[in-house]
């Protein structure tokens, strides 16, 4: 993924090093961000086919598992902050959280926890698993994979001009239908339903561009880089080494999942895998665009962990009385 990951580790490594003058107190512009995550939930959502609607059967038992999983890392990672990284226990157990980056820190800020340490954490463990997943997969696999094996986007960069209008309405009426009935994870989830059933309609064929495509991930990767600014050298290094016990746990517990899982269902292991990997929503599903790996089975169940994380969050911190 050479369009998202460039940006991020190239603007990680400007601000935490020479930050120069003209990035002083600069914000990334959310509505643009917003903007190109819309793009992406279009770009998954051309990807729902009656093949994805056929597998509804085999659902029920990976949402079940996703229900354990979510369980079983959040406390395993509130044990790692706790007892080996010395955070307190709000502290702990938020950043633990396997997903929900902005319900976890709302929740956290309300309990009193260190709210540096907890940021920092939460952003990590997307970067971390955007940055590592991709390579542990390729290295599993003995080969390369995605675009670092040379595979192409099976879209084309000669787009009608109407086209893309329809594409660019879609995404905002996506997103602002998401935001009106306050969707979960809505800048992804309203443009991703709306082109799905444009798509599944054949009316029009909405598949984005190449360049489109790659600029969308520019737009992702450079906004996660710029999260590093003002980060303190010696917060970082600790956040970072707990950051990927946390992460590896995480991944060996969703392979163990995929294992059984395609076991039982017969869906393939990489899918499994990348649906149960603690990324973000967006990032998660550019991965599964990059590797051809039904990014929209992959989407469902991110957004069903986000669901998960926020009942689980709501139920557990009142019953560890962290308030």
């Amino acid at each position: 993924m050479p369009w998202m990951l460039g940006p991020l580790l190239g603007n990680a490594a400007l601000v935490l090093t020479r930050p120069p003058q003209v990035l002083e107190g600069y914000a990334f512009p959310l509505p643009f961000r917003t903007f190109f995550v819309g793009l992406i939930g279009v770009m998954i959502g051309t990807q729902v086919t009656a093949d994805l609607l056929m597998m509804a059967a085999q659902l029920p038992l990976t949402i079940a598992a996703l229900v354990v999983f979510t369980l079983a890392a959040q406390f395993g990672n509130m044990a790692i902050f706790q007892r080996i990284g010395g955070l307190d226990r709000p502290t702990a157990f938020f950043a633990g959280t396997p997903g929900g980056l902005m319900e976890s820190i709302l929740f956290g800020e309300k309990a009193g926890a260190d709210m540096q340490a907890l940021m920092m954490q939460q952003f990590l463990r997307i970067i971390v698993v955007v940055s590592v997943l991709p390579l542990a997969i390729s290295l599993w696999l003995g080969t390369p994979v995605g675009s670092a094996a040379g595979m192409q986007s099976s879209g084309s960069n000669e787009v009608a001009f109407g086209t893309m209008i329809m594409i660019a309405l879609t995404a905002l009426a996506g997103l602002y239908l998401a935001g009106l009935i306050q969707l979960p994870a809505s800048q992804l989830i309203g443009p991703m339903v709306l082109a799905a059933a444009i798509n599944l309609s054949g009316v029009v064929d909405l598949h984005l561009p190449i360049w489109l495509i790659a600029l969308a991930q520019m737009v992702i990767g450079a906004s996660l880089g710029l999260r590093f600014a003002g980060v303190d050298g010696a917060l970082l290094r600790r956040a970072l080494w707990l950051s990927l016990l946390s992460v590896g746990f995480m991944l060996l517990l969703g392979l163990g999942f995929a294992v059984v899982l395609h076991a039982a269902t017969g869906i393939d292991v990489l899918v499994l895998l990348i649906s149960f990997a603690p990324g973000g929503v967006t990032e998660m599903s550019i991965i599964a665009l990059s590797l051809a790996a039904n990014p929209a089975l992959v989407s469902l169940h991110h957004i069903a962990r986000i669901l998960m994380t926020v009942v689980e969050l709501t139920v557990l911190s009142k019953w560890l009385g962290l308030r």
